[in-house]
């Protein structure tokens, strides 16, 4: 192999057990699991089969290409996909059996000209995608006389949580539960109420509803710093892997990377990891991360560049091959995805998810 080794261990074993207590967590309520983005970057494939396998009733994504792979796989399980064009053309999604969120009046007449099952979504108050409160009642009107002419299903009511506080929170369960009984009274029978993600899921059993859509708590990352994934028994399902590129012996003082904002302290050892910014390494956690090299963590130093950082392990033997683990599960004495993202600012989610295209995803 001549390039250097980049890996994503996807521990679909990992994944497995948290779809199971998930499910336990959550029943009576069905489990979606979320699979956009690639899977949370995790890869979409092989985690919706582990998925399914471990229990998951269902699948979601945010597009009809993401569902349309899965069904190109082979995956035969239920899948929603809420996310479209302007203008779409459901046809595709009724003939490989994907059900599909309607925001608007345009796509739910979309849905009728297919004969398309859907899920109404709601906005209930976080005022992105999702039928405005306003006209909710004339589109309630509509998709009920669309469902008794038999030009489409409605399976589904759906909304999404801001999760900005329980109170929040409590509102918008509020607004949907009157929606949906405004639904009902314009002779729409949904089969499945969902409104809860991940934090709603394991934190507010009264959001659980018939359904729950499961996304980054399923990879074993937190979806708040209120939430201890470890102590909740989820276990990270992925693991950022490589080798040591070049080892170099520096005296005090020497500057590291690109402008040399950080110099040593006194003769030591750098060990260079070939991963930048342009495998998903987030340049604003230059300085305040640490990898795992031989079951030791050693600081990151100097400006993470595109293909490429620094690693100060002073004294140490490492030497080139070393295997270096950027994140994995801290339980086994390295980074979490959440400990780089503490380091650069933002959340665990846009950690996995950002993870490159050069990085080959290793189900395990």
């Amino acid at each position: 192999m001549t390039s250097p080794r980049r890996e994503a261990r996807i521990r679909l074993d990992a994944l497995a057990g948290n779809v199971e207590l998930l499910r336990r967590t959550v029943a009576p309520s069905r489990l979606m699991a979320v699979v956009k983005a690639d899977a949370y970057g995790h890869g979409a494939v092989p985690v919706a089969r582990a998925a399914v396998d471990a229990g998951a009733d269902w699948l979601g994504v945010a597009d009809l290409d993401e569902a349309l792979a899965l069904r190109e796989a082979g995956i035969a399980a239920p899948i929603l996909a809420w996310l479209h064009a302007g203008s779409p053309d459901f046809g595709v999604a009724v003939a490989r059996g994907v059900d599909v969120g309607v925001s608007t009046a345009a796509q739910l007449e979309a849905a009728a000209a297919a004969g398309a099952t859907v899920h109404l979504k709601l906005d209930t108050g976080l005022s992105r995608n999702g039928i405005a409160p306003e006209d909710a009642p004339r589109l309630f009107a509509r998709a009920a006389e669309l469902e008794r002419a038999g030009r489409l299903r409605v399976r589904g009511l759906m909304s999404h949580l801001s999760g900005t506080s329980p109170q929040e929170d409590a509102a918008q369960l509020d607004r949907f539960a009157s929606a949906v009984a405004a639904a009902r009274a314009a002779g729409l029978d949904p089969e499945l109420r969902h409104l809860a993600a991940s934090l709603a899921a394991l934190t507010e059993p009264d959001a659980r509803l018939d359904l729950v859509r499961v996304g980054i708590a399923l990879y074993g990352v937190a979806p708040d710093a209120a939430v201890d994934a470890a102590a909740l028994g989820l276990r990270p399902v992925m693991e950022l892997v490589t080798e040591v590129a070049a080892v170099r012996r520096v005296p005090a003082g020497a500057g590291v990377s690109y402008g040399f904002t950080h110099r040593t302290a006194g003769d030591t050892t750098l060990a260079l990891v070939p991963l930048g910014y342009a495998d998903g390494i987030p340049r604003h956690a230059s300085g305040r991360a640490e990898v795992a090299i031989d079951g030791v963590r050693y600081p990151q130093v100097g400006r993470i560049a595109m293909d490429q950082f620094v690693v100060d392990v002073g004294d140490a033997e490492v030497r080139v091959g070393d295997e270096v683990i950027v994140w994995g599960d801290p339980a086994e004495g390295v980074p979490g995805a959440v400990d780089w993202a503490d380091a650069a600012g933002t959340i665990g989610y846009e950690i996995v998810t950002r993870v490159g295209r050069r990085v080959e995803r290793v189900p395990v």
